[in-house]
């Protein structure tokens, strides 16, 4: 190809005439690119008549193996760039809906309340617009589940969100060899007891874990120890934070609360109490499932020495225990029955426990009733003092403090 575009035109007529059996290809891109470009401006295309353009494409087309089209699409660029160069390939992108800020919200809000499922966090997204008219959410509220799971996978999300690794629920065990049957009324709970870890054959501290089954009203403390002088003053405590009557009490069949003194607390208080049968694991699989759900994801698996029970149990009951039932969604399960008679549960309604409760106790035909001394605008009062996230970031914000004071004391120990 060299000196081939400073032939004349005749000689190039000459040229495509006598070589009409030869073919030629250019090898590099570029190098045929470059070629074009020189001899279109050696030829001066652009002034050029139709023959001799005709005469200059076949040519072009002889000479770089081209076809007539693609010879015609390099000389269109040619005479838009006075160049022949590659096309910068732009693939077409759907303007994003959500933007960085409400992406660097989002992972405000898992941090917050420590990466819940898709349709929890998409419950709270519409609480925040919805219920408290937080303007910042309003876009985030229209969010789909599954692009909930898009966004966490954004480069952004990633920068302002560290993620834990789950961890498993622990089982452990507690009471009447029969599953228990609320019949759509709160106040049936489940109880278990969750360990944090031994240290020099020293045990840490235990948290007491009980869940209404129907509304998943959940209340925890936390005991030095799981002896029957620790455990019925932490249970009497954990009573009295329901808002309603307790009715039932069920546990695995662990000593710590199949013995004489819980037996008899539960009998003084009129509460039935069952545990749960052998091969039976779903007896008591709800409070389990929160024991790795809430638990272990807030407190972890490392040891804390038994004498912060107290500080413990007090962060549980000032700031944890209503930011789970004020403010964390909980997926509400629906019992569906297949035409060949299988029985499975759905998930398709999210909602705090109590919004949950709040539905009972309106509805006229439930029995499910309030404490006395409490009202439905008195704990809507309670719920609407702050927002979701506002709950969990001072949760949070709690959290640390008691973390960082039993840091201080281990390292000063």
């Amino acid at each position: 190809m060299q000196d081939a575009e400073l032939l004349s035109l005749e000689r190039m007529q000459a040229f495509l005439e006598a070589g009409e059996e030869v073919q030629f290809k250019g090898k590099q891109r570029q190098e045929v690119y470059d070629w074009m470009t020189g001899l279109m401006r050696q030829q001066g295309y652009r002034k050029q008549g139709k023959a001799a353009r005709g005469l200059l494409r076949r040519y072009m087309a002889k000479m770089t193996g081209r076809s007539r089209a693609q010879v015609t699409r390099l000389i269109g660029r040619y005479l838009k760039n006075s160049e022949v160069k590659e096309a910068v390939y732009r693939r077409n992108r759907f303007r994003s809906r959500f933007t960085q800020a409400d992406i660097e919200l989002l992972a405000k809000v898992d941090e917050a309340h420590e990466t819940l499922s898709g349709p929890a966090t998409r419950k709270i997204l519409e609480r925040e617009w919805g219920i408290y008219q937080h303007a910042d959410y309003e876009r985030l509220a229209t969010v789909s589940v599954a692009h909930i799971y898009n966004l966490r996978k954004r480069r952004r999300y990633r920068e302002c969100r560290t993620n834990y690794a789950k961890t498993q629920a622990v089982q452990v065990a507690i009471g009447e060899r029969r599953k228990p049957e609320p019949g759509g009324q709160a106040g049936y709970l489940r109880v278990d007891t969750v360990h944090q870890g031994d240290r020099d054959g020293i045990k840490g501290v235990y948290h007491i874990n009980a869940v209404d089954e129907v509304t998943q009203w959940q209340v925890v403390g936390a005991v030095a120890a799981i002896t029957q002088a620790h455990l019925e003053p932490v249970l009497k405590a954990i009573f009295r934070q329901f808002p309603f009557p307790i009715r039932g009490f069920h546990s695995d069949n662990g000593a710590e609360f199949i013995n004489d003194t819980v037996s008899g607390l539960l009998k003084k208080l009129l509460i039935g109490q069952t545990k749960s049968r052998p091969r039976k694991s779903n007896d008591n699989g709800l409070v389990e499932s929160k024991n790795g759900a809430v638990i272990r994801k807030h407190i972890g698996y490392g040891y804390i020495a038994a004498a912060h029970a107290g500080d413990i149990d007090r962060f549980y009951q000032s700031r944890f225990n209503p930011y789970l039932n004020f403010h964390r969604p909980c997926g509400q399960p629906e019992r569906i029955t297949e035409p060949n008679g299988k029985e499975k549960f759905v998930y398709r309604r999210y909602a705090t426990p109590w919004e949950t409760l709040r539905g009972l106790v309106s509805a006229p035909e439930t029995q499910t009733r309030l404490k006395p001394e409490l009202s439905i605008e008195s704990l809507d009062q309670m719920a609407s003092q702050q927002s979701d996230t506002e709950s969990a970031k001072g949760m949070q914000e709690a959290k640390r403090k008691l973390f960082s004071t039993l840091y201080q004391e281990r390292k000063s120990a």
